[in-house]
């Protein structure tokens, strides 16, 4: 087995075919673990750490300290970045290694159908494979409209931290990215503008998910600009203008553009080796293969969830598939709507499964049980009610279909319903479950009653 693309989706790919036998070359040309992963997620999630530990500390007099300083100093930030990077690049490494994974570093490009050369500094190796695997994930997308220069207009990959921090920053994208950045600039101390090209921010989700969010980043002195399309940047190297298509006009220091991801395709030799692509996505089958049987494509590549944790497990399904090992797993198909989700803001935000708008848009008969956190001990003990869960479950069964958590560790919630949706658990399974008192964990309790 070939794999070209070291994310989340080629490592778990990897490991799993080489503990079931098969011989491994993976093949990276940047970093092992994923630009994507170490570059995008990994520093994302330290900065909004970073930010969210520095509002804790201002908020932390109401709970009885002195104050302390809460400066941002960038370059302890990028030097925890970057510690945080190479140490979890050392652990992916030493765990290929101890599974005998041959690690090619180099460019990965299919000559023919069953054939892979890496591209590397000591020059071509070419590999023979049984199986290939395309796990080359996606790069921040940018307009023709957008000049990225690094310094005043940047991409997300430019902002892990940024050159320096923005005074007033302009976020272009009210998606899951865009929100995540409007939350960490804003926790560090800059004003920020978020450019909606919608009437709500993430307009794929829950309105009253979405309506939580907005209250907070008004709260919070967020400026937002709604209905507001970005057509065009100026940059005249002091600050930026971000013009939008009905004529309004914001101006800041900085803007940063979060407007989606394209996939890396290109040079893939897709057409050497027969493989279909639609808009550089390689389309699959339920198994994650391609039109040619024993190529298949994971992760962002895909064109399916571009979730870390969802590329992980398609790659385990893949090399179970390629290996035949059936007896493995359960080998279920992986159900993309049952797949948890979560947003990094303050208040942190995550659902899984079906949420409530979709299920009276679709005129589905469900029952919906909401409780706020501000009638738990435990969010009352932290000083931070905001926030709610809210389960989704079908009124004649009981089973739970979905659900959505506004409030302090969302994102570590979620599993509980996570875990009812994909084995079609009964909201009596979770309220008959002994929970820990006092936590947060007792409002699902209090939602499934």
């Amino acid at each position: 087995m070939v794999i070209i693309g070291g994310g989340p989706a080629g490592n778990s790919c990897a490991t799993t075919a080489a503990r079931l036998g098969a011989d491994v070359v993976l093949v990276e040309r940047d970093t092992i673990g994923g630009a994507a992963h170490l570059w995008d997620c990994i520093p994302s999630k330290a900065m909004i750490a970073a930010g969210n530990a520095r509002s804790f500390v201002q908020r932390s007099m109401r709970m009885g300290l002195s104050e302390v300083a809460t400066d941002v100093d960038l370059e302890l930030l990028r030097d925890r970045l970057l510690t945080l990077e190479h140490r979890l690049e050392s652990q992916i490494r030493s765990l290929l290694a101890s599974q005998q994974v041959q690690f090619a570093h180099g460019t990965g490009t299919m000559l023919d159908a069953h054939t892979v050369r890496a591209s590397t500094a000591d020059g071509d190796i070419d590999f023979e494979a049984d199986v290939i695997v395309l796990a080359t994930g996606s790069r921040p997308r940018v307009d023709d409209w957008a000049e990225v220069d690094g310094v005043r207009v940047l991409t997300t990959r430019d902002a892990y931290p940024p050159p320096e921090m923005p005074e007033h920053l302009v976020v272009i994208g009210s998606g899951v990215t865009g929100v995540e950045f409007v939350h960490m600039f804003e926790s560090m101390g800059s004003e920020v503008t978020l450019v909606v090209s919608r009437q709500q921010v993430l307009p794929a989700k829950d309105p009253e998910v979405a309506a939580a969010l907005e209250e907070d980043f008004l709260r919070r002195g967020v400026h937002l600009l709604k209905g507001a399309r970005a057509v065009g940047i100026g940059n005249d190297g002091e600050e930026v203008t971000v013009s939008c298509d009905d004529g309004r006009v914001v101006t800041g220091s900085h803007a940063l553009l979060a407007i989606g991801s394209a996939p890396n395709s290109e040079n893939l030799g897709l057409d050497k080796a027969g493989v279909r692509s639609e808009g550089g996505y390689v389309p699959v089958d339920v198994n994650l293969r391609s039109n040619v049987s024993h190529i298949y494509a994971a992760g962002d590549l895909s064109g399916r969830l571009p979730l870390s944790s969802v590329a992980s497990i398609q790659g385990q399904k893949i090399a179970e598939h390629a290996l035949g090992a059936l007896s493995v797993s359960r080998r279920r198909a992986i159900d993309y709507d049952k797949a948890a989700s979560a947003i990094f803001t303050e208040p942190e935000i995550a659902d899984v499964g079906l949420a409530e708008a979709d299920a009276f848009a679709e005129g589905r008969k469900v029952r919906v049980t909401k409780v706020p956190f501000a009638s738990s001990a435990k969010a009352q003990i932290n000083d931070d009610p905001r926030g709610f869960v809210k389960i989704v479950s079908d009124p004649a069964t009981g089973v739970v279909l979905g659900g959505s958590i506004v409030g302090r560790h969302a994102a570590e919630l979620i599993s509980v319903l996570a875990v009812a949706v994909s084995n079609g658990l009964t909201v009596a399974d979770i309220h008959e479950s002994a929970l820990v008192h006092p936590t947060l964990a007792e409002a699902l309790r209090e939602a499934a009653e």
